[in-house]
């Protein structure tokens, strides 16, 4: 028969010391005898999920052929078993294997506090029988799947409870909406992960993440770690957007933020290519499903952006409706192959921080989700009680997206409005400091990457008079700068900063690779 872990009471007693405790004494007893008489179709007491024998069979297989470990390993950890000891044994096991060498009793108990007992065996002696009736590794993932399914359940009962609890008894600072984002949150890392908490993670693990990223990149088209721009010099600079990375778009108004950033968004999406994983869950191979949330533009003008650019009919000549029959044959050539497109836009505005994480959790659970886009910042709200301090608000705003993009691992592209103290410098080039209403944008932000133009500022410098002799200075550095545009690289944990040249088409609102490859593209800071 297989060993079952055995709990045992130890009864104290002889009799009461009173009067007063032998009556609760008595009381205590007939409670118990009541219970023992109940009718046992209603249970007065439910233990946690669980299935010790499943544990132990497989903890048997693993120690009899390492092999059935990595038959389990990639989704099962040691947090899911539900007796302690059994989580101590998978995680000494499969540090063993994965150093190259073989876990079995002998080589395992000196890893195991020798004065443990199970029941009347010793560690040790309860490690050779969990070897001694091993069964055949042949059922080890089926073993490992009910161990995995049973622990997901005991962590849905334990946020039930939170949920049952809080309800009751909410503090006065938590309204009934924030419990539901809070529970939807927990929910969400649950089926993502099969967690509900946050811990320590082992570097070991953190060192095959990062191995992992590498091969990923090795294999990936452009042989980038991140998610391709689709512009190859900015690609060049940043390696790409990176996984829960928080990248700060910013410039002033007419500079083209908007549109480098619906660039960006329609190139991931146009480029997905999906693959299957282990787990029979589908992931991108390159590109990525977008999501984009539009609080300045309505769904339908970015959508009209995005087809100017891929058309290279001007975007202003679509509104207008003046356009040629050639023309609209294009328009309706490229909304068909949109469709196909995995990009979705959310065009509330004035949203919360917390109805956007929910939103966007949703959305990855759904359909995927690969990167976000925020345009912009400053049209969002916080998710507590309003407040005049407007600095406090955004504060919340980017720690939230910073927390967001680690949770659902992808990067995450907020757009920023700067300061008018830019328009009041000689120099129009932006800073850091110019980042408006709160320093935490530049603080929380993983990359900075400001949009400049000078093209812009130049065309509205125009002297009035051709006939002025300053006139032909102006029109050669107008000439110069006409078509292009900056992404300064203000800010860039993973990188160098520096200035990307790239080009821009300002009828179709397309950012692109300069075409003169001789031009200097990037200056490094």
């Amino acid at each position: 028969m297989r060993v079952k872990l055995v709990l045992t009471f130890a009864a104290h007693g002889s009799k009461p010391v009173n009067d007063y405790s032998e009556q609760r004494f008595e009381m205590i007893n007939d409670a118990a005898r009541k219970i023992a008489n109940s009718n046992p179709a209603e249970p007065h007491y439910r233990e946690a999920p669980n299935n010790v024998e499943a544990e132990q069979a497989l903890l048997g297989a693993i120690l009899v052929n390492n092999d059935a470990y990595y038959r389990v390993s990639d989704f099962l950890k040691p947090p899911h078993f539900h007796e302690p000891l059994h989580r101590k044994i998978f995680e000494v096991a499969g540090d063993i294997i994965r150093m190259g060498r073989t876990a079995n009793p002998v080589t395992i108990k000196t890893h195991l506090p020798a004065d443990s007992k199970v029941g009347d065996l010793t560690v040790a002696q309860y490690l050779a029988r969990l070897a001694a009736e091993a069964v055949s590794i042949i059922n080890a993932e089926d073993y490992g799947r009910t161990i995995y399914d049973l622990a997901l359940r005991r962590a849905l009962i334990t946020i039930g409870e939170d949920v049952v609890n809080i309800a009751y008894d909410a503090p006065l600072d938590m309204p009934p909406q924030t419990q539901i984002e809070d529970t939807e949150r927990r929910l969400f890392e649950l089926a993502e992960n099969g967690r509900y908490d946050g811990g320590f993670q082992s570097f070991n693990d953190a060192v095959s993440l990062a191995i992992d990223m590498a091969g990923a990149a090795f294999e990936r088209d452009g042989s980038l770690s991140g998610i391709s721009t689709g512009i190859h010099s900015l690609d060049a600079r940043m390696g790409g957007l990176q996984r829960s990375d928080l990248i700060v778009l910013a410039g002033r108004p007419g500079m083209g933020k908007t549109s480098l950033a619906t660039n960006i968004a329609y190139n991931i999406a146009a480029a997905y290519e999906s693959e299957v994983q282990a787990d029979g869950s589908m992931s991108a191979k390159n590109g990525g499903v977008v999501g984009f949330y539009s609080l300045e533009m309505s769904s339908e003008q970015l959508a009209t952006r995005i087809i100017s650019e891929q058309t290279e009919v001007s975007s202003s000549k679509i509104r207008r409706g003046d356009i040629t029959e050639a023309d609209f044959e294009k328009l309706v050539a490229c909304s068909q192959m949109m469709q196909k497109v995995p990009l979705y836009i959310d065009q509330t505005g004035g949203i919360s921080i917390a109805q956007l994480a929910a939103r966007a959790r949703r959305l990855k659970r759904q359909r995927g989700l690969d990167c976000l886009v925020v345009d912009y910042i400053q049209l969002m709200t916080g998710s507590g009680k309003s407040s005049d301090n407007r600095v406090q608000e955004i504060t919340q705003i980017t720690t939230g997206l910073k927390a967001l993009g680690k949770e659902l691992n992808v990067p995450i592209i907020a757009l920023s409005q700067l300061s008018r103290q830019v328009e009041s410098r000689e120099d129009k080039r932006p800073q850091l400091s110019d980042l408006r209403e709160s320093g935490s944008i530049e603080q929380d932000a993983d990359v900075v990457l400001f949009v400049f133009r000078e093209e812009y500022y130049v065309k509205n410098s125009e002297p009035r008079d051709p006939h002025d002799p300053k006139y032909a200075e102006w029109e050669a550095l107008f000439d110069k700068v006409k078509g292009t545009a900056d992404v300064i690289i203000a800010k860039q944990r993973h990188g160098p900063t520096g200035t990307v040249k790239l080009a821009f088409q300002s009828e179709f609102t397309r950012f692109a690779d300069l075409a003169d490859p001789s031009f200097s593209q990037y200056e490094e800071h």
